[in-house]
């Protein structure tokens, strides 16, 4: 059993985390400042903790917070946390831009949820239908030690798994490998693409096409190509696919676009995610 001071517990992260650590043996103590968030605390019966009284009881500091807010909030809390408390952010953006408040004795542990998979054959409906996770649908975390002992890994994991439960697996990697992962893989790319693939659907709806026929011809041609590229069936593109292939991704995507996984692209990114700076 751990004591854990949640701050943001009523926030939409916060809540999610609150409900799943009631379910838990850990003590916590929900901080929170915000109308709407403590009447969501409330609508859960619980009230809000004060914060220097969380701070002077917890053993382990959850910031809950928008990646914008951390770099003040942690200057406000570092210098007020007991020596050995674990401080854990749930995206490594704030950690890998250098932007957080740190102490030697304060460890930070760095974890983000990788979401439920693509193709999710829970039998439970309800699981299926948990796009985010953290309800009824397994999902596999990542987890970082920035810096601190083996201790305080195991215990960060431990409480990483009871926040985004139910947990299929958590990977451990460095803080650096989860920034190439989110934003640059996951958000940068993988999010912007999609966000043109759900453009594209609503030009050809808007030129004529009956958005319920585009609709369906989108999901099943989104379907497809995953699974061939991510070896979910045995089979390949067609020549005349993949010569239209070449031809979008020509027109569509800058020929150094893996730049965005260099070291600076990155740390440019998180910047720009926790101070809107960058190009």
């Amino acid at each position: 059993m751990a004591h854990i001071a949640l701050f943001g517990a009523g926030g939409k992260m916060g809540c999610r985390i609150t409900d799943n650590l009631r379910e838990t043996v850990h003590t916590v103590y929900h901080v929170e400042t915000g109308e709407r968030g403590i009447a969501n605390l409330r609508q859960r019966g619980v009230e809000p903790t004060p914060a220097d009284d969380a701070l002077a009881q917890a053993e382990v500091v959850v910031l809950a917070i928008p990646d914008m807010l951390l770099e003040s909030v942690s200057a406000e809390l570092v210098p007020k946390m007991r020596s050995g408390t674990l401080m854990m952010v749930l995206d490594p953006a704030a950690a890998y831009a250098s932007v957080l408040t740190t102490r030697p004795d304060v460890p930070l542990f760095v974890t983000h949820p990788c979401h439920p998979p693509l193709w999710n054959d829970d039998p439970d409906p309800e699981a299926r239908r948990d796009f985010f996770g953290g309800i009824k649908a397994k999902q596999p975390i990542v987890c970082a030690l920035a810096h601190g002992t083996e201790q305080d890994y195991q215990l960060g994991e431990q409480i990483a798994r009871a926040m985004f439960a139910p947990v299929s697996r958590a990977h451990r990697i460095t803080v650096e490998q989860m920034a190439i992962l989110e934003p640059a893989m996951a958000e940068t790319v993988t999010a912007c693409c999609c966000t043109i693939i759900r453009e594209a659907l609503d030009e050809a709806i808007r030129r004529g096409v009956p958005e319920e026929a585009a609709r369906d011809f989108m999901m099943g041609h989104v379907n497809i190509p995953l699974a061939i590229l991510f070896g979910m069936v045995a089979a390949q593109f067609s020549d005349g696919a993949k010569r239209i292939i070449e031809y979008g991704r020509q027109r569509l995507i800058q020929p150094d676009w893996k730049r965005l996984f260099e070291p600076d692209s990155v740390r440019e990114q998180v910047l720009h995610i926790v101070r809107g700076q960058g190009g």
